[in-house]
């Protein structure tokens, strides 16, 4: 298995980014794209990154409710 690339590693600056946010709440999700790659953080604190096919995966798990239960 290949290992992700950081975001060091990818050369992007994160402060750079437009962040797009789930809602007003501290512990929102915030969410920018950088070339082929999504980032992913919480209270501005970098989550993940991720490639387009993963992307793609994380979105429909979302869509099929596999995370609903997640926060519980």
């Amino acid at each position: 298995m290949t290992r992700k690339p950081t975001v060091e590693e990818l050369g992007i600056d994160p402060d750079a980014l437009d962040w797009k946010r789930s809602g007003n709440d501290e512990g929102a999700i915030e969410v920018a794209f950088a070339g082929g790659w999504t980032l992913l953080r919480t209270s501005g604190e970098l989550i993940s990154v991720f490639d387009e096919n993963e992307w793609a995966c994380f979105l429909d798990g979302v869509k099929k409710g596999e995370f609903d239960n997640a926060a519980s």
